[in-house]
């Protein structure tokens, strides 16, 4: 593939996406079916890509882009539920989909059967969270498939790594496959929580957000090489690196934040266009090579059926024969009954099995020789992956809204909750803006004379009491704007450096209340994220004014 073939299925394939956000359609159907439209124009080259670029410069962003933006609270709190998914079924589906591939494909090596398995094994949370944001899932379950589709695509490419490897070496011992795993997951993690550290340090002492986030782009490439380089799992080191960072936001500086989110928003959409479209346009050909292929076309569809059959029976058989695990509350979860699914809400997880860009990616760096030889059947595995990630988003992607209605699955508890803690945050919020500034009177005394020092002192207070009655009042309505503790109008503020410097010492003080609430677990990450961005958007707007008046 010529760069000017790249650049022109990157440009068609964002084009696209755009219209299919604006009309409300599903990008990755249109894509895929666009491509295999376009591939049958006369004259149309092969499109062909390096697995080694799809696996070193596709996935490493999009798995960091999706751990930055997780909540490490959350995941701490439905762990069990999200190991036993993103872990236990990802081998348990693997394992299921290699012993069916192996017995209608009997010469087919073991070790490549789990290959497919490993590719087919990870459904991607994007579809099922749309869906289930606009319908209004509960936010535990929404908790859980986000959580889950983070960890089982480490799990996946993970056991694709060694299940690539025993292809190469031709061994099968099951030890062996141990033996690497665990080392890839150690090292991974390892690595990519140091990785993770280094960044967050630099990122406290740089005051340059471009930079900075310069280097936020750089890191998921460093974890993921360095990784490899070592031995360990490069998705395993992005995504923990993803998830230390993510966390730790909120501790670096304002205008980082604010240039990251929508830096990693214009990042994903053309990766993700760009994948869908890249199966689409391989399908003819791939399809040829089946037909070419000592297996057939024949052997290709069934195998196809089976996989497809056996990807969405294994994950609800799994799902309910393992509910219970959710019941047991691990040390330092902070699992509450609350968080406990219903069984209509496990039929909904059981139900949100959609494949994604993880499989067509995973599919499509099948390398084509393995020290030298042919990787065995690559084309059969290649179709078979491309029909079970197409066969999922049709049946249940379609089938998930009516599924979601059918069973009355929603939570009307979420918003009641967040705007109560939203409201609590407030309080405390401006709590410590007031004690920020009761603790400037004794200086101002000195400067501005013990009675103008009072009268602003009280100013500054009555303006931050101002603030806190909407928030007043949605926890307690019977309060009215007449409220003697609410009382007051704003004053004019503190000007020049006194008042920059007030001003900043406030805004650190209330991100400081934001983050120990979000710690001690009284405060879900969305709603501190929520109101940390007005807090960054208001020191953005106060850095701006300032500058105005230099």
């Amino acid at each position: 593939m010529s760069h000017v073939e790249l650049f022109a299925l990157v440009v068609g394939a964002v084009g696209i996406t755009a219209l299919c956000r604006r009309w409300g359609w599903s990008p990755p159907l249109i894509l895929v079916a666009t491509g295999l439209a376009v591939s049958f124009v006369p004259g149309m080259p092969r499109f062909e890509v390096d697995s080694k670029i799809i696996l070193e410069f596709v996935l490493p962003p999009l798995l960091y882009s999706a751990a930055l933006s997780s909540s490490y609270q959350d995941f701490r709190r439905s762990r069990n539920s999200i190991l036993r998914l993103g872990v236990g079924l990802v081998l348990v589906t693997a394992a299921a989909v290699a012993v069916v591939a192996w017995a209608i494909v009997p010469e087919l090596p073991i070790t490549a059967a789990l290959v497919l398995g490993a590719v087919v094994a990870p459904p991607d949370a994007v579809a099922a969270v749309a869906v289930g944001r606009r319908l209004g899932l509960p936010r535990r379950v929404m908790t859980l498939l986000t959580g889950e589709s983070l960890i089982n695509d480490a799990t996946s490419l993970t056991l694709y790594k060694v299940a690539i490897a025993g292809v190469a070496t031709g061994a099968a011992v099951p030890s062996t496959g141990v033996r690497v795993f665990m080392v890839a997951v150690l090292v991974g993690t390892g690595l990519g929580l140091v990785i993770g550290w280094v960044v967050h340090r630099l990122r406290l002492h740089l005051d340059d957000p471009v930079v900075a986030s310069t280097i936020g782009l750089l890191t998921p490439f460093a974890a993921y090489w360095a990784a490899e380089t070592l031995g360990g799992s490069g998705v395993l080191a992005v995504v923990a690196a993803g998830l230390y960072l993510g966390h730790t936001a909120p501790q670096a500086g304002y205008a980082t934040r604010l240039y990251e989110t929508p830096v990693w928003s214009t990042v994903d959409l053309p990766l993700e266009a760009f994948t869908f479209a890249l199966i689409g346009v391989q399908l003819k050909w791939v399809l040829g090579d089946v037909i070419a292929s000592d297996q057939g076309l024949g052997i290709a569809v069934a195998l196809s059926l089976a996989v497809l059959a056996t990807v969405i029976l294994v994950r609800p058989l799994y799902v309910f024969a393992t509910a219970r695990v959710d019941l047991v509350r691990l040390r330092g979860s902070h699992r509450t009954p609350h968080d406990a699914l219903a069984t209509s809400e496990h039929a909904v997880v059981s139900w949100a099995g959609m494949r994604g860009v993880v499989t067509l990616a995973a599919a499509a760096a099948i390398p084509a020789t393995v020290n030298g030889a042919p990787f065995p059947a690559r084309a059969t595995l290649q179709l078979v992956a491309y029909a079970v990630a197409i066969g999922t988003l049709l049946l249940q992607g379609l089938s998930l809204p009516w599924v979601i209605r059918r069973l009355s699955v929603e939570e009307h508890d979420d918003a009641e909750r967040d705007a109560a803690q939203e409201a609590a945050l407030r309080l405390a919020t401006a709590a410590a803006a007031q004690r920020v500034i009761e603790s400037k009177t004794a200086a101002w005394s000195r400067e501005l004379g013990e009675s103008q020092a009072k009268a602003v002192t009280e100013a500054l207070v009555r303006a931050g009491n101002v603030r806190a009655q909407a928030a007043a009042a949605m926890l307690d309505p019977t309060r009215g704007d007449d409220d003697p503790a609410l009382a007051g109008a704003p004053a004019a503020p503190v000007r020049g450096k006194r008042g920059h410097r007030l001003r900043r010492e406030i805004l650190a003080a209330q991100r400081r209340v934001l983050v120990a609430r979000r710690d001690a677990g009284e405060l879900d990450e969305a709603v501190m994220r929520r109101v940390l961005r007005e807090l960054d958007l208001e020191d953005e707007r106060m850095s701006a004014s300032w500058l105005n008046r230099v």
